[in-house]
């Protein structure tokens, strides 16, 4: 089966679906431009990758700053471009003009906020791993999280020499300690109040999928956390003969159990769209 085919067999199972539960991966924001080194990554943190010499976003949100100071001046720029601004390329908005008038729900394991951004319904949407848009405690003494936008825009607007002022510090209300990014990356994650009612609204929908002619639409997902999305969509396909999977990715893969009612398109996300 060649490409256009694949392409016309998943926009014939998406028009007929009852439901559509769409999860999505890191490929997905780099499909819409978000990308974490290059260009992108020299216009925002040239200095950082001078003065340390890591050339990418990532290895610079893990690298050890001498200082609290560097810290919040090195990730308020992190937040800012990533979390407050909008991709280059509409591909979230397209994503969702396919499936505003289904049934759908999005399990992503992005943290940048793109799908509320374009327009998708906040009660349709399942952030397991977190929000850049939210502070918690680092410890954490408590199972609070807090927007950070104000707190970001003013550190971008007051950091010199790649340092904030120390009285910017993010701090916990309660305990005083210095706050963290409300990112999974060990046992500290906070799940708040909003992340177990998402994670509720999500168990749900799946629920009521469970005999639905439905289409679970896997975007961008890598092998970095299988186990959230690609892992549990081959599951549910297998146990519903009602049920379609679609890949999209470079390397899309599936199991032979669900061969027969997988599509799998190597390709750009954008194509697909």
């Amino acid at each position: 089966m060649d490409l256009v085919e694949r392409l016309q067999r998943a926009a014939s199972a998406l028009d007929s679906a009852e439901a559509v539960v769409i999860g999505a991966g890191a490929g997905l924001s780099a499909a819409a431009g978000f990308a974490y080194s290059g260009k992108r990554f020299q216009e925002n943190f040239a200095d950082f990758e001078e003065k340390y010499g890591f050339h990418d976003m990532y290895s610079g949100g893990f690298y050890p700053y001498p200082t609290q100071e560097e810290f919040w001046a090195y990730w308020s720029r992190y937040i800012f471009i990533n979390r407050y601004q909008d991709p280059p390329k509409p591909i979230y908005r397209r994503l969702l003009e396919r499936v505003k008038d289904k049934d759908y729900f999005v399990i992503t394991t992005n943290v940048d906020h793109c799908f509320q951004k374009a327009g998708f319904d906040k009660s349709r949407l399942f952030y397991t791993q977190g929000d850049y848009g939210s502070f918690q405690c680092s410890l954490p003494c408590h199972g609070k999280t807090y927007d950070n936008r104000d707190a970001v825009f003013r550190m971008m607007k007051e950091q010199r020499e790649m340092k904030i002022p120390s009285e910017l510090i993010p701090r916990c209300p309660v305990c005083g300690r210095p706050m963290a990014m409300n990112l999974r990356s060990d046992d500290h994650f906070v799940e708040d109040d909003g992340w177990r009612h998402a994670c509720e609204n999500y168990r749900k929908f799946l629920g009521k999928c469970r005999k639905k002619r439905v289409v679970y639409l896997e975007l961008g997902v890598g092998w970095n956390t299988p186990a959230i999305i690609k892992y549990p969509f081959w599951e549910f396909t297998q146990q519903n003969p009602s049920a379609t999977y679609i890949c999209v990715n470079m390397e899309a893969v599936c199991p032979d159990e669900i061969k027969q009612r997988s599509l799998l398109i190597d390709a750009d996300i954008s194509v697909l769209l």
